[in-house]
């Protein structure tokens, strides 16, 4: 069996609105066309992001998804669709898209009009690509408190940027990077007296490495060193010492988009086990008609869709306005990260050595999955918000 012949999930079996049937149609037709086995195999296995890929989904509409350039960014229903479409297929790509719909919160948030222009403009047509830049070698949940690197005003007005940043992913070949810095020494709260700056990714004094990674092959992962960085006022984003509360704001779409990603992944895993049991024999018939493997397949499917279903929640509730109930968007990702591990790991359990094969889709599947049970937010930091916001538990941490 090949790749080919993996199947999804008929558009009838998900209940959704006329628009996002609609929706889902568009990002599976234009994904059977551009998206092959072995383009997706080459760019895994070559360790190269896949540009044109990208290029193709802005042109299809599928990255500003009908927003206004000078309006609110899209919703986050159809986010949501977008990214578990890419999730089953171009995996890394998917992670890419995360980044990118991060940005153009940020953007759409808090960004005037010159910026809007320079900055979103190319980012909703696919013309441009940008990377977020907080996390750093000594922070990761903590960072706000663990952040080194600074932003010193000069007389002129403008600032000089030093410091690294740790885990940005594609900072190699983005085109710009929405960074977090220290402006003002912390007093009272760490989130406070961190500033948001677009830093053009040619500014002098920007040096990127790429990290060897297990996972999301397709999309580097890097270091990121910034010396005497020099970026003028107008690029601050937002409130200059306000960055990382601005931040905050994005997070309940970060986790529900992070959970979309993660459903994909366990949705195209079962795909997969579900066509290699039905077609692989041993002992003279289908290996899915073995109990125990099709109980664990049969379970598979049940995470895959109360995932689904705490998604489809977490994602309305979470377009009707911005006060809505954050728990559901925990939620989700936590149920979704758990589908993604447990599918892939049943999936390679069902190939068994065939599962091991770099031609075949289920190893990279179990290794992508991992991302999800510590990005954005580590699996434990997510229990630790549901049992303090949903169960009134003392804060444990």
């Amino acid at each position: 069996m090949t790749q080919n012949q993996l199947s999804s999930p008929p558009l009838d079996s998900i209940a959704e609105t006329e628009v996002l049937v609609q929706l889902r149609a568009k990002v599976r037709g234009l994904l059977a066309d551009v998206a092959t086995p072995e383009r997706l195999n080459k760019f895994d296995e070559e360790e190269k992001y896949d540009v044109e890929m990208y290029r193709e989904i802005g042109r299809a509409g599928l990255i500003s998804l009908g927003s206004d350039l000078n309006g609110a960014g899209p919703s986050h229903s159809a986010q949501a669709v977008v990214l578990e479409e890419l999730g089953a297929g171009p995996t890394s790509i998917g992670v890419s898209m995360v980044v990118q719909y991060m940005g153009m919160q940020l953007l759409h948030s808090y960004a005037n009009p010159e910026q809007r222009q320079n900055f979103l403009a190319p980012l909703h047509t696919g013309d441009a690509k940008m990377s977020f830049g907080l996390s750093e070698p000594g922070g990761g949940t903590d960072v706000a408190r663990a952040m080194i690197t600074n932003a010193t005003k000069l007389e002129d007005g403008s600032y000089s940027i030093s410091g690294q940043k740790k885990w940005i992913g594609g900072a190699m070949d983005a085109d710009y990077i929405i960074l977090l810095a220290r402006t003002t020494p912390i007093t009272r709260s760490a989130i406070d007296g961190i500033t948001m700056f677009l830093v053009p990714r040619s500014t002098p004094g920007i040096h990127t490495e790429e990290i060897d990674t297990m996972g999301i092959r397709g999309l580097a992962q890097c270091d990121v060193y910034l010396e005497d960085v020099r970026i003028p006022a107008a690029n601050i984003l937002g409130e200059a010492d306000k960055g990382f509360r601005q931040v905050l704001s994005t997070l309940n779409g970060e986790r529900l988009n992070g959970a979309a990603v993660a459903l994909g992944i366990a949705r195209g895993a079962l795909d997969c086990a579900v066509s290699w049991a039905q077609s692989r024999e041993a002992f003279g018939r289908q290996i899915g008609s073995f109990q125990a493997l099709q109980h664990s397949l049969v379970d598979c499917s049940v995470k895959i869709e109360s995932a689904r279903l705490l998604l489809q929640k977490a994602a309305t509730t979470s377009d009707e306005g911005p006060d809505t109930n954050q728990t559901w968007s925990a939620m989700a990702k936590l149920a979704a990260s758990d589908a993604a591990t447990a599918t892939t790991d049943a999936g390679m359990r069902v190939m068994a050595g065939w599962g091991f094969s770099r031609q075949l889709p289920m190893q990279r599947y179990f290794r992508d999955a991992r991302l999800y049970t510590f990005a954005p937010l580590t699996d434990e930091m997510i229990r630790n918000n549901i049992g303090e916001k949903h169960l009134g538990l003392p804060r444990s941490f």
